[in-house]
């Protein structure tokens, strides 16, 4: 048996009742209604990330890998899109996330494999090192390092890190990213880059590691941390 796996960090919400596929397929930037899981995003109408989380399958239910901190305020979110829709949307503490760097349990992380294997099961040790694993890697998450309504979501690195679907119907913020999309200009990135002074382009900073987080312009990326995801999206971005 695998130890000291569990995402102390993470929440797991229970979406069950009417169609529920159906009903955050609307809503979220991935598809939802194939299969999981995926990583995706509730966006303002403007298409700047609110919550980013992951969705798992359950027999007819949906389970969101999300921030524990972020978790009520994400099932809040939620409930208002909800209307007289008989959907049940509440925390499931018999479940958490696990995480492993390697190993036969749970599916390579939908945004990129190096990231690991996860899986959804119940509460156990936590895990140590996910947070370093991460920012080596270039993957920004969470409301600290993608803001609430301050980045668009593709300068999240969404389109890199497969956490948005362009051939899906509507869904909220869905018209400024498929723009973005179709002009292939993303201005700019979330990096993740050592850490030194930080400044206005400071979204998060983690002095035990030496990393921050920062929201740059593409030509002024510097000393930030691009890993081969990433640089295959600059080197094919059209010049101005």
């Amino acid at each position: 048996m695998t130890n000291a796996t569990m995402l102390a960090d993470r929440a797991v919400l229970r979406l069950s009742g009417e169609d529920v596929r159906g009903f955050l397929q609307g809503l979220v930037t991935n598809d939802v209604t194939g299969a999981l899981p995926v990583w995706t995003a509730l966006l303002t109408p403007q298409g700047k990330a609110l919550f980013d989380f992951l969705v798992w399958g359950d027999g007819e239910d949906l389970l969101l890998d999300c921030e524990g901190e972020q978790a009520d305020a994400l099932a809040k979110r939620l409930t208002l899109y909800r209307l007289r829709r008989k959907i049940a949307i509440a925390r499931d503490d018999s479940l958490a996330v696990h995480w492993a760097l390697d190993g036969s349990e749970g599916v390579p992380d939908p945004r990129l494999a190096a990231l690991g294997q996860r899986w959804i099961a119940a509460p156990g040790e936590a895990a140590e090192g996910w947070l370093a694993h991460r920012l080596s890697l270039g993957v920004t998450e969470g409301v600290g390092e993608l803001g609430s309504g301050e980045t668009l979501w593709l300068e999240c690195n969404a389109r890199e890190l497969n956490g948005v679907s362009f051939g899906k119907g509507c869904y909220v913020g869905q018209e400024n990213t498929a723009r973005m999309n179709y002009r292939s200009k993303v201005n700019r990135r979330l990096v993740v880059a050592p850490l030194t002074e930080a400044g206005d382009r400071t979204r998060a900073t983690y002095p035990a590691l030496g990393l921050m987080v920062e929201h740059r312009r593409v030509e002024s990326l510097g000393d930030a941390i691009i890993p081969p995801w990433l640089a295959d999206a600059l080197a094919t971005a059209p010049a101005d």
